[in-house]
């Protein structure tokens, strides 16, 4: 690389136009929030642009005939099960194919979003359709100011900038402005994190219960506060002053890991008094797979299919010391205990429960503190340009490969 290109990509002083810096000047005198969502609506544009060109292209599908119109193609794959939702509620009755196996219906889908939805539609007469889109790319603007005061705890803020920058355009990122839960969760989580970094448990109970009714993240929450809580157990014995304020923080967060333990349960619970059957939301989510549930075990079916009984096995060691690695590297470690833990948490909720496939992408999204350590690798203005163009790059891998539609051997297609 030439040393003017380098010069180039380190964005810095005379390399850059007179206009753009006087741009990039401007914008760094705006106070934080305008400067993140500034950034997060560009990010925003840019995949509107994306969604829209990838629509152009679109065959006709089990949505919309050829070409539809953006509103159409944001409504493909869940987002037509939260429309049913919102329209006409959950089923009392699991429906059953011919062998009496479960179909695939609304009980997989929880209820915060498409209620959420509801409640907008009421107040802006909007109706599903642009309601939905709307209140979840509102949702991910929350998200991303949250996100930023969660990154500033660790870093500083031009670093969580940067990370939110990177979290607005990954190649996942249309999924914000797209009719799914995704970004009213994201938002909650990242409130629930930054309430619990700042020692405020009982400010967090609400907003712990509202995300466990959004996606299925309760149980991994309440394992991370559950070792957060015996830590501080632990620790007690070792520091006799204070010991009073410390046994009402360990109280205050003992309560909070119980409600989002019984918060985590709640939706399979409503899923059983509403159709009277115990399992009725694991057999649900079960449909997709078309398999009882494992533990563990699809991943290492995964591997060994994609990579042979060897090399498989393999890569998936190689791929839990990967993340392990990430989490205990110096940038890893900046990120503080609680965001570790979580991490570390939702990793193993996946491994265990969730069944690889194609929308493990989407599903990962939970994991955007590894972003800030990302981020935190190197201050390298070329290293963090790249990293951002890499993920616009790949929006548009993620949208034309998954999201749009195409028959697959007759039939289905890939699911973001």
């Amino acid at each position: 690389m030439s040393l003017r290109l380098r010069e180039s990509l380190r964005l810095g002083g005379s390399s850059l136009p007179a206009w753009i810096r006087s741009l990039r000047d401007r914008a760094a005198a705006f106070p934080w929030w305008l400067q993140v969502l500034l950034i997060y609506g560009v990010a925003r544009l840019y995949s509107t642009i994306v969604l829209t060109v990838a629509a152009r292209l679109q065959m006709p599908s089990p949505w919309a005939e050829g070409s539809p119109t953006y509103g159409e193609f944001i409504n493909f794959w869940d987002s037509g099960w939260y429309a049913r939702i919102h329209d006409g509620g959950y089923p009392t009755a699991l429906p059953r194919g011919d062998d009496g196996s479960v179909l695939e219906n609304q009980w997989a889908f929880y209820p915060l979003f498409p209620a959420a939805v509801r409640v907008f539609s009421m107040l802006t007469g909007t109706g599903w359709n642009p309601g939905a889109a709307v209140l979840a790319t509102l949702s991910g603007a929350a998200a991303a100011l949250v996100i930023y005061r969660l990154f500033r705890l660790r870093s500083a803020h031009r670093d969580a900038l940067w990370a939110v920058g990177l979290v607005a355009f990954l190649p996942i990122s249309p999924i914000l402005q797209i009719p799914y839960a995704e970004s009213l969760h994201l938002m909650l989580l990242s409130l629930a994190l930054y309430l619990v970094i700042g020692g405020h448990y009982l400010r967090a109970v609400p907003v712990v219960v509202l995300m466990c009714l959004a996606r299925p993240a309760g149980v991994p929450f309440a394992a991370m506060l559950g070792v957060l809580l015996l830590m501080g157990l632990a620790a007690r014995g070792d520091a006799p002053e204070g010991r009073s304020s410390a046994a009402g923080d360990l109280l205050r967060l003992a309560v909070l890991a119980g409600v989002c333990g019984i918060a985590a349960v709640v939706w399979p619970v409503v899923a059983w008094i509403a159709t009277g059957i115990p399992d009725a939301y694991v057999q649900t989510e079960t449909a997709w797979r078309g398999s009882e549930l494992t533990l563990f075990a699809p991943w290492l079916s995964a591997s060994m299919q994609l990579l042979g009984p060897v090399l498989g096995p393999v890569g998936l060691v190689l791929l839990t010391a990967g993340f392990a690695a990430i989490l205990l590297s110096p940038a890893g470690r900046r990120l503080g205990l609680p965001l570790q833990l979580w991490c570390a948490a939702y990793l193993l909720y996946l491994a265990a429960f969730w069944n690889p496939q194609t929308s493990t992408f989407r599903i990962l999204l939970p994991l955007f503190p590894l972003v800030l350590a990302f981020v935190l690798l190197s201050d390298s203005r070329a290293y963090r340009w790249l990293a951002l163009a890499a993920c616009a790059s790949l929006q548009i891998v993620w949208v034309t490969w998954l999201w749009a539609w195409a028959p697959l051997f007759g039939a289905g297609d890939y699911s973001p």
